[in-house]
């Protein structure tokens, strides 16, 4: 069973500065809080073909679970990105994130599907729900609030 999420969030700055936050790993760290803390990011962007093994904690207090993560396209010009991803209970977890202008600033892309057997429908609320929340700490980053 696969599950598809989409959502959108639009950005005041320039697509350009919404790319490079979005594909930097101390900013993912930042924009999950609370809902998921890492151990073991990488530092700096992600980069095409890098393979990276975390640890994710629910709300910092879950025990932690190992994930993995495959980053299998970084496409600067096209600000796409795109990983596979796995681990924490989830067999299968494809992001494409894609970033473009919107005509006064930019709007960022997260489709993602889901596969995590018959517990698909509740990885994919907490996917919803994951995804919205990192839209509001973006904006604190970007210093648009």
């Amino acid at each position: 069973m696969t599950a598809v999420i989409k959502l959108s969030h639009d950005y005041a700055s320039p697509p350009e500065k919404v790319w490079a936050l979005a594909t930097d790993f101390d900013a993912l760290a930042e924009v999950c809080k609370p809902l998921v803390h890492f151990s073991g990011l990488p530092n700096g962007r992600c980069k095409e073909g890098m393979k990276a093994s975390v640890q994710v904690r629910l709300f910092g207090v879950m025990p932690p679970q190992p994930y993995t993560m495959e980053v299998l396209e970084q496409d600067d010009t096209a600000m796409r990105l795109r990983s596979s991803e796995l681990g924490a209970g989830v067999t299968s977890w494809k992001h494409t994130l894609q970033v473009a202008p919107n005509g006064t600033g930019a709007r960022l892309t997260d489709h993602v599907e889901i596969d995590a057997g018959w517990l698909t429908p509740v990885f994919a609320w907490w996917g919803r729900k994951l995804y919205k929340h990192r839209h509001k700490p973006r904006l604190r980053l970007l210093g648009e609030v």
